[in-house]
Protein backbone atom coordinates (compact mmCIF):
# COMPACT_ATOMS: atom_id res chain seq x y z
CA UNK A 1 0.00 0.00 0.00
CA UNK A 2 1.20 3.50 -0.69
CA UNK A 3 0.71 6.25 1.85
CA UNK A 4 0.36 9.94 1.13
CA UNK A 5 0.97 13.07 3.22
CA UNK A 6 -2.58 13.05 4.63
CA UNK A 7 -2.13 9.45 5.82
CA UNK A 8 1.10 10.50 7.53
CA UNK A 9 -0.62 13.49 9.15
CA UNK A 10 -3.39 11.24 10.47
CA UNK A 11 -0.91 8.76 11.92
CA UNK A 12 1.17 11.60 13.40
CA UNK A 13 -1.96 13.10 14.98
CA UNK A 14 -2.92 9.83 16.68
CA UNK A 15 0.68 9.18 17.68
CA UNK A 16 0.85 12.56 19.39
CA UNK A 17 -2.68 12.33 20.86
CA UNK A 18 -3.51 8.62 21.05
CA UNK A 19 -6.77 9.03 22.98
CA UNK A 20 -8.26 11.59 20.60
CA UNK A 21 -11.41 10.85 18.64
CA UNK A 22 -11.76 10.65 14.88
CA UNK A 23 -13.97 13.74 15.07
CA UNK A 24 -11.22 15.67 16.87
CA UNK A 25 -8.69 14.53 14.27
CA UNK A 26 -10.95 15.72 11.46
CA UNK A 27 -11.30 19.15 13.08
CA UNK A 28 -7.57 19.58 13.69
CA UNK A 29 -6.56 18.25 10.26
CA UNK A 30 -9.41 20.10 8.51
CA UNK A 31 -10.73 17.06 6.63
CA UNK A 32 -14.05 15.25 6.83
CA UNK A 33 -14.55 12.79 9.67
CA UNK A 34 -15.42 10.08 7.13
CA UNK A 35 -12.11 10.73 5.34
CA UNK A 36 -10.13 10.25 8.54
CA UNK A 37 -12.08 7.10 9.42
CA UNK A 38 -11.80 5.56 5.95
CA UNK A 39 -8.06 6.22 5.81
CA UNK A 40 -7.58 4.72 9.28
CA UNK A 41 -9.59 1.68 8.23
CA UNK A 42 -7.59 1.33 4.99
CA UNK A 43 -4.24 1.61 6.81
CA UNK A 44 -5.37 -0.86 9.44
CA UNK A 45 -6.73 -3.33 6.87
CA UNK A 46 -3.45 -3.20 4.94
CA UNK A 47 -1.39 -3.50 8.18
CA UNK A 48 0.28 -0.07 7.85
CA UNK A 49 -1.12 0.47 11.34
CA UNK A 50 -0.48 -2.72 13.24
CA UNK A 51 -2.05 -2.06 16.59
CA UNK A 52 -4.04 0.37 18.71
CA UNK A 53 -3.09 -1.22 22.02
CA UNK A 54 -1.26 0.60 24.82
CA UNK A 55 2.46 -0.11 25.06
CA UNK A 56 3.24 -0.56 28.77
CA UNK A 57 6.77 0.36 29.85
CA UNK A 58 8.22 -2.55 31.89
CA UNK A 59 10.48 -0.19 33.87
CA UNK A 60 7.41 1.48 35.36
CA UNK A 61 6.03 -1.74 36.82
CA UNK A 62 9.14 -3.33 38.23
CA UNK A 63 11.29 -4.48 35.28
CA UNK A 64 13.95 -1.75 34.79
CA UNK A 65 16.70 -3.98 33.36
CA UNK A 66 16.50 -4.53 29.59
CA UNK A 67 18.88 -6.75 27.64
CA UNK A 68 19.26 -7.94 24.08
CA UNK A 69 20.13 -11.61 23.88
CA UNK A 70 21.59 -13.46 20.91
CA UNK A 71 20.38 -17.04 21.08
CA UNK A 72 21.76 -20.15 19.41
CA UNK A 73 19.01 -22.73 19.23
CA UNK A 74 18.68 -26.47 18.82
CA UNK A 75 18.21 -26.55 15.05
CA UNK A 76 16.66 -30.03 15.14
CA UNK A 77 13.58 -28.64 16.88
CA UNK A 78 12.87 -25.89 14.35
CA UNK A 79 12.10 -22.25 15.06
CA UNK A 80 8.38 -22.73 15.76
CA UNK A 81 9.00 -25.19 18.62
CA UNK A 82 11.72 -22.99 20.08
CA UNK A 83 9.56 -19.87 19.94
CA UNK A 84 6.64 -21.77 21.47
CA UNK A 85 8.84 -22.84 24.41
CA UNK A 86 10.29 -19.35 24.87
CA UNK A 87 6.91 -17.65 24.66
CA UNK A 88 6.05 -19.17 28.05
CA UNK A 89 8.70 -16.92 29.66
CA UNK A 90 6.90 -13.61 30.33
CA UNK A 91 10.10 -11.54 30.53
CA UNK A 92 10.78 -12.10 26.82
CA UNK A 93 9.35 -9.00 25.16
CA UNK A 94 10.41 -9.68 21.56
CA UNK A 95 11.94 -12.55 19.62
CA UNK A 96 13.23 -12.24 16.07
CA UNK A 97 14.83 -14.79 13.74
CA UNK A 98 18.06 -13.18 12.55
CA UNK A 99 20.94 -13.78 10.19
CA UNK A 100 24.52 -14.00 11.39
CA UNK A 101 26.20 -16.04 14.09
CA UNK A 102 23.07 -16.50 16.22
CA UNK A 103 19.62 -17.80 15.34
CA UNK A 104 17.33 -15.55 17.38
CA UNK A 105 17.52 -12.10 18.92
CA UNK A 106 15.43 -11.52 22.02
CA UNK A 107 14.65 -8.42 24.02
CA UNK A 108 14.27 -9.27 27.69
CA UNK A 109 13.05 -7.30 30.72
CA UNK A 110 14.13 -8.18 34.25
CA UNK A 111 13.79 -6.86 37.79
CA UNK A 112 17.58 -6.74 38.37
CA UNK A 113 20.83 -8.15 37.01
CA UNK A 114 20.45 -11.31 39.14
CA UNK A 115 16.88 -11.61 37.86
CA UNK A 116 18.22 -11.33 34.30
CA UNK A 117 20.43 -14.34 35.06
CA UNK A 118 17.30 -16.21 36.21
CA UNK A 119 15.60 -15.40 32.89
CA UNK A 120 18.65 -16.52 30.91
CA UNK A 121 18.70 -19.76 32.91
CA UNK A 122 14.98 -20.23 32.20
CA UNK A 123 15.66 -19.91 28.46
CA UNK A 124 18.42 -22.53 28.64
CA UNK A 125 16.20 -24.76 30.79
CA UNK A 126 13.72 -25.05 27.90
CA UNK A 127 16.40 -27.18 26.21
CA UNK A 128 15.62 -25.32 22.99
CA UNK A 129 18.39 -22.75 23.48
CA UNK A 130 21.95 -24.02 23.38
CA UNK A 131 23.79 -20.76 24.05
CA UNK A 132 23.03 -17.13 24.78
CA UNK A 133 25.00 -13.93 24.70
CA UNK A 134 23.56 -10.79 26.27
CA UNK A 135 24.12 -7.07 26.31
CA UNK A 136 22.41 -4.93 28.94
CA UNK A 137 20.78 -1.68 27.85
CA UNK A 138 22.27 1.26 29.77
CA UNK A 139 20.04 3.99 28.33
CA UNK A 140 17.25 3.98 25.75
CA UNK A 141 17.28 7.05 23.53
CA UNK A 142 14.26 6.07 21.44
CA UNK A 143 12.44 2.91 20.44
CA UNK A 144 9.60 1.88 18.19
CA UNK A 145 10.53 4.76 15.92
CA UNK A 146 8.60 4.04 12.73
CA UNK A 147 6.71 7.30 12.20
CA UNK A 148 9.64 9.04 10.43
CA UNK A 149 9.73 6.13 7.93
CA UNK A 150 6.00 6.50 7.25
CA UNK A 151 6.38 10.25 6.76
CA UNK A 152 9.33 9.74 4.38
CA UNK A 153 7.32 7.16 2.40
CA UNK A 154 4.39 9.60 2.21
CA UNK A 155 6.74 12.21 0.73
CA UNK A 156 7.95 9.65 -1.83
CA UNK A 157 11.46 9.47 -0.40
Amino acid sequence: MTVDPLDAKIVRFFTDTPRASVLEASRVLKVARATVQSRLDRMQDSAVIGSWVPQPDPAHFGFPVVAFCSLTINQDLGHDAVVAALSRIPELIEIHTVSGSSDLMARVAARSNPDLQRVLDAMIATRTVLRSSSVIVLNTHFQGRTLPLLEAAARGE
